[in-house]
């Protein structure tokens, strides 16, 4: 069986191994496995509906296609947000650090002068 195949539901719940779901779809299993499998497919909704959606793909190779599909678009989507970031985040530039500081000594100065006249 494709090892990437077999990565579809890595991150599901881990009371049910990943090559024995595959051998399960693919009939591979004998028929006290498969027993075994469809007996433990009974304690957990949610694999039973992801067996069962898996077994609506014509072939196995179709839900590899669909997650490489997702994953591109993922990436292109969070390639978009990290550009945009970078666009809105303040450059690190020296001169824009040495013109703060001037702007605030001019503002400082400017206040004392006033001041010192004042009195």
């Amino acid at each position: 069986m494709n090892d990437d195949l077999l990565n579809i539901l890595s991150n599901s719940n881990k009371d049910i191994d990943n090559q024995k779901l595959m051998d399960y779809l693919s009939g591979k299993l004998s028929a006290a496995e498969k027993h075994e499998f469809e007996k433990n497919l009974t304690d957990s909704d949610l694999i039973s509906d992801a067996v069962e959606g898996l077994q609506q793909f014509e072939t196995p190779k179709t839900p590899l296609a669909y997650a490489e599909q997702l994953n591109q678009n993922l990436h292109k989507q969070l390639q978009k947000k990290r550009q945009a970031k970078e666009r809105r985040r303040l450059k690190d530039t020296p001169w824009l650090y040495f013109t703060i500081i001037l702007i605030i000594i001019i503002i400082l100065t400017g206040f004392f002068v006033i001041w010192k006249h004042l009195e």
